[in-house]
């Protein structure tokens, strides 16, 4: 049971990092072959396609999940979050204007620390030894492939502003890491409709704006092609399946361990790119791989003990938790059940009595959920 659930984490991984590679082989061929340098644009196609799928669904529905109800209790929270995951994707975007892809490719491996603090302190999460030791491994194995790189002299991007640049990264994978620990207690303890249709919502509207305020200019001078149609098709696929799709791995494990999957995103782009860009192929670019799913793989190999807050509302049809007035019991919330049952057997002065009044009678103690105070996080249920 074990190693099928590994496998399955591990395929489902390996398959975001998949539409990872997708989205960068299209952008690089926007950008190198047909000179589009628009990656708002880019970003719209994929909030856009989530906000036409996901936010209609919540007008459909009723009590806490309908979505005037959620703009009302929580929508500026939404708002903040949709914020946060436009100007992600931005910063690590504008970072190659100013510095190489080696140092963004260390840099970017930021993401892992600051998600697990963020995740020991707003989700409770308590990791082990075993996943820290599992983390170093990880990143020695992204070490190993950015010295692939310099080997096979792919050192590639600017070198105009390096400590702009730098810090641009560094910025982005704190806000990525921001945006994935609300996506986490979302998921886990809301719904996965709302936080993509509130997602889709907000960041359509941002990035919309920031389009037209940033790539005005840049808009007029794409020479539309069926090819340039094609890959903007293509990028905007692969970001709208990896946004839907995100979620419910990370329901199932931890937003830290699908950030460990990720890290194999860049080499599956660059084993793309020896036969797409003609990139040079060097053995340490295997090594890294083994090395990274080693540590991913060890990671997951030992439970997550966890304490995750969670808003007193059962289980809707969407893995939702909206009416206050119920309590979902479950195998997860109810540890024990503690039965007594007491008998009143007849005595020898009242058998007549003693038949008509024995009954048993049962008690069941639920223990208390023990919901901790929480109302600051992104999505909580009370404001």
């Amino acid at each position: 049971m074990l190693i099928r659930q590994l496998a399955k984490t591990l395929a489902m991984g390996q398959g975001l990092a998949l539409l990872i590679c997708g989205t960068a082989i299209s952008s690089q061929y926007l950008a190198s072959d047909y000179h589009v340098n628009t990656p708002m644009l880019q970003s719209l196609l994929n909030y856009a396609l989530l906000c036409i799928t996901y936010t209609p669904m919540l007008f459909f529905r009723t009590g806490e999940g309908n979505m005037l109800r959620i703009l009302k209790r929580r929508g500026w929270k939404y708002l903040l979050m949709g914020l946060v995951d436009v100007e992600a994707n931005y910063t690590v975007v504008k970072a190659y204007q100013y510095t190489t892809l080696t140092s963004i490719q260390l840099l970017d491996c930021f993401i892992i620390p600051v998600l697990m603090v963020l995740s020991w302190w707003v989700l409770k999460t308590r990791y082990r030894l075993v996943h820290y030791v599992a983390v170093v491994v990880c990143l020695l194995g992204v070490g190993a492939m950015v010295g692939a790189d310099l080997l096979a002299g792919r050192d590639q991007g600017s070198t105009s502003n390096i400590l702009l640049g730098d810090g641009l990264v560094l910025v982005s994978a704190t806000l990525y890491a921001v945006s994935n620990v609300c996506q986490e207690y979302t998921v886990k303890n809301l719904s996965r409709v709302e936080f993509l249709g509130m997602l889709g919502l907000f960041g359509t509207i941002f990035s919309t704006i920031q389009m037209v305020i940033l790539e005005r200019h840049e808009l007029p001078k794409i020479q539309w092609s069926w090819q340039i149609g094609l890959l903007f098709g293509a990028y905007g696929t692969c970001m709208y399946a990896l946004y839907s799709c995100m979620p419910v791995v990370v329901k199932l494990t931890s937003a830290t361990s699908v950030n460990l999957s990720l890290l194999t995103a860049d080499l599956f782009s660059l084993f793309c790119g020896l036969f797409l860009f003609h990139y040079s192929f060097s053995p340490l670019y295997l090594i890294a791989l083994v090395v990274i799913l080693l540590g991913f793989i060890t990671f997951n190999a030992v439970p997550l003990p966890t304490s995750t807050p969670s808003p007193p509302s059962p289980i809707t049809e969407d893995d939702g938790c909206y009416d206050n007035h119920a309590i979902n019991l479950n195998e997860d919330v109810i540890d024990k059940q503690d039965v007594v049952s007491t008998i009143i057997v007849p005595t020898e002065e009242g058998q007549g009595e003693g038949d008509q009044d024995t009954r048993s009678k049962m008690d069941t103690s639920v223990p208390d959920r023990g919901y901790g105070s929480f109302s600051h996080v992104l999505c909580s249920t009370k404001m």
